[in-house]
């Protein structure tokens, strides 16, 4: 079988202003992250070289090649193998528990290695539900019961997903999957109070696993007091604030970030927009963020132009689960939302992450190439 044979007529080429915005972020990004890792270079010349060479090469050029492969594939062929894509892919993230194969760092168990190779798992799990739940939709858009085919479904769905993804434990990408879910919901007709009452079990469910998980409660409870425990559960916000702050309107310049070297935690990973802060100040954090906005609503002008349903809620799944993700990253650095752990897309420390978040751009601009109307 040839999965490159295109059974569907061309009327546009790929979008390329989504593709160039994708661009201008990972360009961003790769400045930032090199800057950001100048910590690791003070401490371990060797460790600064690999993480370099994971980021830029397994993360940036291979997902280059994904996405090139990815615009080629029809994506017709996604929804007719989005079940088998969905169970390997819950298989493959229930193999961190395997043991010699999965690994834990950080008191989480959420890797795989792969001889020099290690990957998280649940990255492709959140791309594998999008198709999946893409073509349940697709499947049930002539059906009226929303209860029965598509909010009873959802929970089943999300139930398999959590039994993968809470013992690692990896909740913020169950929360991640779930936002993408309601996305998904909403377009496909389901009205916003029923969408409201998944929000309310969600944040009972939440409720219940901040009781059941300490480590849950002290980032509530830094959400509502930022000021509880400077040196404990509050520190990541409390030096967050301290960079994006000290960065004021223009910032300290490319390389300059004090906060990187000693204070911010992981400052090449989920704390990298605070250097963007104190490196590029306001101005640099608002192009960043304005960037953003431009990905969702040009990914939206997409979604709302495709050749059908399946296409259309496939775009808008990927367009909501990378933009909640880059939102929460933010919100949840400036004190706007409870920390998350979450990545900043296209731009965080995780060659894996990077890889699967372009091969997602990559599905997108090939629903791009069969649009009714070419996007303006």
């Amino acid at each position: 079988m040839n999965i490159f044979k295109d059974s569907l007529q061309k009327q546009n080429p790929f979008d390329k202003y989504f593709f160039w915005i994708v661009m201008l972020i990972s360009g961003l990004g790769l400045l930032s992250f090199v800057s950001a890792s100048l910590g690791i270079l003070a401490k371990s010349e060797s460790k600064f070289y690999g993480v370099l060479f994971n980021q830029i090469v397994l993360g940036f050029i291979f997902g280059l090649l994904v996405l090139w492969i990815f615009a080629r594939i029809p994506y017709t062929f996604w929804r007719k193998y989005s079940f088998y894509i969905f169970l390997a892919s819950v298989v493959l993230t229930l193999c961190v528990f395997v043991p010699g194969l999965g690994f834990s760092h950080g008191g989480a168990r959420r890797w795989i290695s792969i001889g020099p190779i290690s990957f998280q798992p649940a990255e492709a799990l959140k791309i594998a539900f999008v198709i999946y739940f893409s073509a349940w939709l697709a499947w049930t858009r002539k059906r009226q019961e929303d209860i029965k085919f598509r909010i009873i479904p959802l929970f089943i769905i999300l139930l398999v997903v959590a039994s993968s993804l809470l013992f690692q434990p990896d909740t913020k990408s169950l929360i991640l999957i779930t936002i993408s879910a309601c996305g998904m919901l909403f377009t496909s007709g389901v009205s916003w109070k029923k969408i409201l009452i998944i929000g309310v079990i969600g944040f009972g469910a939440i409720t219940i696993l901040a009781f059941v998980r300490p480590y849950v409660m002290d980032r509530i409870k830094t959400f509502i007091n930022p000021a509880s425990d400077p040196r404990g559960s509050s520190y990541q916000l409390q030096q967050s604030l301290i960079a994006i702050g000290s960065g004021g309107a223009f910032g300290r310049g490319l390389g300059q970030s004090v906060q990187k070297f000693s204070y911010l935690p992981e400052p090449q990973g989920d704390s990298i927009f605070a250097v963007i802060g104190e490196e590029f100040g306001f101005l640099g954090t608002t192009i960043l963020l304005t960037l953003y906005v431009f990905f969702a609503i040009r990914g939206f002008k997409i979604a709302l132009r495709a050749p059908d349903t399946f296409s259309r809620y496939l775009v808008v799944g990927l367009v909501t689960l990378l933009t909640a993700q880059s939102f929460l990253n933010i919100a949840s650095l400036v004190g706007l939302f409870p920390l998350t752990g979450v990545p900043l897309v296209f731009i965080s420390h995780g060659g894996t992450a990077l890889m699967v978040a372009l091969g997602a751009v990559g599905i997108i601009l090939n629903v791009s190439r069969y649009t009714k109307k070419t996007v303006v």
